[in-house]
């Protein structure tokens, strides 16, 4: 981020605190340190600093205006964390004025926000709204530009911002009671077609979809909730994705839950502006399904079964299963808990012709416990997989495991410092060490006669 992004959010958070009769901020502060002993490479010291910060600013003039900001930034104290060559990064997540209406649950916001309906998450900058209408109908939109995510080499994506110049979409949803809910949504990204630019260019930002997502509760110990997307895009029609999940309660002991997950990532990453899906050349296909079955025991015991199978058209199949038990005391001071997985990944595709099979199944051990009194707390957490063979993509080892224990004090209400501190060994770094120092705090301002 641009130094003088940094102050204008700085400027931004400041002038909240100046406007808002009732004001709330929050943050977090932490400072890290890790040790890293990577085979055939000089041992490596990090030390970056990362700083969250947040306001709330209510009753700007009116008891129904707003002010909402987050955002971080972070720096690099020793060696360089960071991938590109600059010591400091950072981020605004979300900064906008949001008005709530007196009548029909409506609200306005402007600035910069997080839009979610059937058809995903979408950041923009630009303007919503929402409101309720008659019959259980309720319909939402928002226009704007949608925030591009930062690569690493710009250069590989010349043209994303350039189709990402506009981003419109909407959803009319009808809620029956307090059994059933469906929705349909519609979102526009992009203007500007890859065969419409000089020259044409090899990749497709755009995207055009539609969503449906329905919530059933039949009755209050059953529901279904899922949804299904649409690429509708013109020649590159096809189902994006289906995602549905049943939860069923046994009484009030037990409880079974289902997922059923299938993605054609050709639709499914068909252009976004979030960091996590920009794979627009990935053409695989996806389909998961699984589930889990809690039992809360007598004596504050819970146990935990699972299963979960993964397919890959390109990577073959994964199948893990396993289990949890948990213990907490009545007064919920002293917590702990142990379980075990096993992973089939017997026969995995790899890209490599000389050996186009590799086993990556594995055994999975973890322990951990929770503790508190007064105003301290201590945690314990201890993860080892264990892999049935040696794979050169592990460099030779055949277990890894991170070991990791946190001691926090409530200095008052509004603060609490803590510290971690992590020993463990991975296929890249034969042995790491990190610790961690963390502040936490939250404070409220109010006009005379306020909170």
């Amino acid at each position: 981020m641009k130094r003088h992004t940094h102050v204008a959010l700085l400027a931004t958070l400041m002038s909240a605190t100046a406007w808002g009769q009732e004001v709330s901020l929050y943050g977090t502060t932490m400072a890290e340190m890790w040790k890293s002993e990577t085979p055939g490479f000089k041992k490596d010291t990090y030390t970056p600093a990362t700083q969250f910060l947040g306001i709330d600013a209510t009753k700007l003039g009116s008891d129904n205006l707003s002010l909402h900001l987050f955002g971080w930034g972070r720096g690099d104290l020793s060696d360089l964390s960071l991938t590109e060559p600059n010591r400091a990064s950072g981020y605004l997540s979300f900064g906008y004025l949001q008005y709530r209406f007196n009548q029909a649950n409506a609200e306005l916001k402007a600035g910069r926000f997080t839009v979610t309906q059937s058809t995903g998450f979408e950041q923009v900058d630009g303007v919503s709204g929402r409101t309720d209408l008659v019959g259980g109908f309720t319909v939402s939109g928002f226009v704007g530009k949608p925030v591009a995510s930062q690569v690493v080499d710009p250069r590989r994506q010349t043209n994303y911002e350039f189709q990402h110049d506009f981003i419109y979409g909407g959803r009319l949803g009808w809620r029956m009671n307090n059994s059933a809910e469906v929705g349909v949504s519609y979102l526009q990204d992009g203007t500007k077609a890859a065969k419409d630019l000089t020259p044409p260019a090899p990749v497709d930002y755009t995207r055009k979809q539609m969503g449906a997502d329905v919530l059933l509760t039949p009755v209050s110990a059953i529901s279904l909730r899922g949804r299904t997307v649409w690429n509708i895009a013109e020649n590159n029609f096809g189902v994006a994705e289906h995602d549905y999940t049943a939860t069923v309660k046994l009484g009030s002991q037990v409880t079974v839950t289902g997922n059923f997950a299938e993605r054609d990532f050709v639709y499914y990453f068909a252009g976004t502006n979030l960091p996590s899906l920009f794979r627009q050349n990935d053409g695989d296909l996806y389909k998961g399904w699984g589930g889990n079955v809690t039992w809360n025991a007598p004596g504050s015991v819970t146990i935990v079964a699972d299963y979960q199978h993964m397919h890959r058209e390109t990577y073959g199949d994964v199948s893990k299963s396993g289990g949890e038990l948990r213990w907490a005391n009545a007064e919920k001071t002293f917590q702990m808990g142990a379980g075990g997985h096993w992973a089939n990944a017997a026969k995995t595709k790899l890209v490599d012709s000389a050996v186009p099979f590799r086993s990556l199944s594995y055994a999975e051990g973890r322990a951990w416990a929770m503790a508190s009194k007064g105003k301290f707390s201590l945690s314990v957490d201890g993860i080892v997989q264990r892999y049935r063979k040696s794979n050169p993509y592990l460099n030779g080892l055949t277990n890894v495991y991170e070991t990791v224990g946190s001691l926090g004090y409530q200095v008052t209400t509004n603060l609490k410092v803590s510290g971690d501190l992590s020993f463990g060994t991975t296929p890249v770094a034969k042995n790491e060490t990190r610790g961690l120092l963390r502040a936490e705090y939250r404070f409220g301002m109010a006009s005379k006669g306020g909170r």
